[in-house]
């Protein structure tokens, strides 16, 4: 799998390592990003941002494999794929919830109810994360997206690209 580094996107992609090493540098800057804005800026994640990270994780985890095991790249490019296509789906469920398209399913991200007991909805706040679902904690000023919004768009993007170099993978094998 050797790969000529080209600034070319349509060349480069065909070498399945570097894309793999890219989405993986790139889930770790983005993991960073998500970190950095809790400790510096004080944005508190909710129970879907905490679940968007894991894909973030497991593709620098699939990276880090397909990096000391060549032979898995293939393999690790694919499961990087559905990582990002898992993200972006949770993204978008959690850009909904934001925009009011529609109420959480999601434990923690539900208002605790009026006819529960005082010591349930006591318990219910005390284990929930601080930060509700259906709130933006941040909005882009320029284009008024929101962290959930990018996510929707990057993991989608990473999860294509990865997609595009394991057909390209499979199909210069075959010719």
């Amino acid at each position: 799998m050797s790969c000529e580094l080209t600034s070319n996107p349509l060349k480069l992609i065909r070498c399945p390592f570097m894309v793999l090493i890219g989405a993986a540098t790139i889930s770790f800057f983005a993991l960073a990003a998500a970190f950095a804005s809790e400790a510096f800026f004080g944005l508190e994640p909710c129970i879907l941002c905490i679940y968007q990270r894991w894909p973030f994780a497991l593709v620098i985890m699939f990276g880090i494999v397909g990096v000391a095991l060549k032979k898995l790249i293939p393999a690790m490019l694919g499961l990087s794929a559905l990582s990002m296509f898992v993200n972006s789906g949770i993204a978008f469920y959690h850009t909904g919830v934001e925009q009011k398209w529609w109420v959480s399913g999601v434990d923690g991200c539900k208002v605790p109810l009026f006819d529960e007991t005082p010591q349930t909805m006591l318990e219910n706040i005390l284990s929930a994360p601080t930060a509700r679902c259906d709130e933006i904690p941040w909005v882009d000023p320029i284009l008024g997206l929101s962290m959930a919004n990018y996510n929707v768009l990057l993991c989608g993007g990473l999860a294509l690209i990865c997609a595009f170099s394991v057909y390209l993978l499979r199909h210069t094998k075959k010719a």
